[in-house]
């Protein structure tokens, strides 16, 4: 989390049987890099013989038995963890069934930080690492995690995978922002501080404190030197509900990135569980990227295109970005309007991360939409339509990462 060392953290593996299908040695290499330690549940054999009584689920699998057990020893104590990893196959439907009920479970009854997980037999260190990093940040960091209001002078940067965001902060408030696509990393991250700093008339050296997150933070904070490198799972969930005003009870937070989405269930500005990723681009700003181009505007323009149009209208035969792309272009050729087309577009994203991502949160009012794509506005709108419930996009939306960095950076501003 920070450039400082941190001590031990201790995850129960709750799986299926993930050390028996050739993953395990990947899963140990990612909790390595964070100085984390899987650990196993010690149970009582007996019980898993009852364990389904427990969950009200019967399952055939012993395996999966066993992880039910293993999740009841969390939850009592047997095993003293940090946080949790719930992982089964992507292939066993009766897995991802028992995955969902163990990781309602295990946040129902404590308050340990979950992450689940269905692995495939290529998943590498790689692919967890992000995850594993914000587990280990909870656990080991909520103190800092629970800082509702940013002090001092303090700057955040998010170097993101297609844009880089940076603002800078004054007692609680922006005072300067910055937002450049992402091209050469630091030479992106360098351009987006320098804005934000004209714009807040302070120099460098004025700063307190720096934090960066997104896909190059540890290039630029070490470049920078700055005092936070974080992950973006706790800083953009932190920077969300900031901006949202809603740091106290539940809150759900949805980021649809430049190539990826993350759905983050969360409790007094604290993550409890979250998940990342999707099918593919086709659930991310990439895709409206795509679309806009196809349609020959500005991708500021999908918005208000796809607010006047009906997605019904529009046919999708793919969530791929690819084949998602040609059904559209398809629906074109066939006579659709441009505006049922950007409709469709921004519906085939929320029904996606609906289908592939929120059955692995609670999803509980607020809903707050943030990243670049909430800035689209037919996407809270479909997102409304597909929830049937009020979406938030608070102000500044695309700037969760940044605002996050800068709020939890105000932690190391000596008082």
């Amino acid at each position: 989390m920070s450039t400082e060392e941190s001590g031990l953290v201790k995850i129960a593996l709750v799986s299926c049987g993930s050390e028996y299908a050739g993953v395990q040695p990947e899963f140990e290499a990612a909790a390595s890099k964070v100085n984390a330690k899987f650990v196993y549940p010690e149970i009582d054999i007996a019980s898993i013989d009852t364990i389904g009584r427990d969950f009200g689920l019967e399952v055939a699998s012993g395996d999966l038995r066993l992880m039910m057990a293993r999740a009841k020893a969390v939850v009592e104590g047997t095993t003293s963890v940090d946080g949790v990893f719930i992982t089964t196959c992507f292939r066993c439907a009766e897995g991802a069934i028992v995955r969902n009920e163990v990781r309602r479970y295990i946040h129902k009854h404590s308050k340990i930080p979950v992450i689940s997980y269905s692995f495939t037999e290529s998943t590498s260190a790689a692919t967890l690492l992000t995850r594993l990093e914000a587990l280990t940040t909870i656990a080991r960091h909520r103190h800092l995690l629970a800082r509702e209001v940013q002090t001092g002078l303090t700057a955040g940067i998010d170097s993101g995978s297609t844009t880089t965001k940076a603002v800078v902060m004054r007692d609680n408030k922006i005072i300067g922002k910055g937002w450049v696509p992402t091209t050469k990393v630091l030479e992106s991250a360098e351009e987006a501080y320098s804005l934000a700093l004209k714009e807040a008339g302070v120099s460098r050296e004025e700063v307190q404190a720096l934090g960066t997150t997104g896909y190059g933070r540890f290039l630029v904070g070490n470049h920078l030197k700055a005092q936070l490198i974080q992950e973006e799972i706790t800083v953009n969930s932190k920077g969300a509900v900031y901006l949202a005003n809603k740091q106290k009870g539940p809150a759900t937070v949805i980021d649809i990135g430049g190539m990826d989405n993350k759905a983050i269930s969360v409790e007094d500005g604290i993550p409890g569980m979250f998940t990342m990723g999707g099918i593919c681009a086709g659930a991310s700003g990439r895709f409206f990227e795509m679309i806009s181009k196809r349609l020959g505007i500005d991708i500021t323009e999908l918005g208000a295109l796809a607010v006047k149009g009906i997605h019904e209208n529009v046919s999708m035969n793919s969530y791929c970005i690819v084949f998602g792309t040609q059904s559209l272009v398809n629906s074109l050729a066939k006579g659709a309007t441009p505006e049922d087309v950007a409709a469709a577009a921004c519906y085939s994203v929320v029904e996606q991360i609906y289908e592939q991502q929120l059955q692995e949160v609670d999803v509980k009012e607020p809903l707050i939409l943030v990243g670049g794509s909430s800035l689209i506005a037919g996407v809270p709108k479909a997102l409304g339509q597909l929830l049937k419930i009020d979406v938030l996009v608070p102000e500044n939306s695309h700037m969760i990462g940044a605002v996050g960095a800068a709020l939890l950076a105000s932690g190391f501003v000596e008082e």
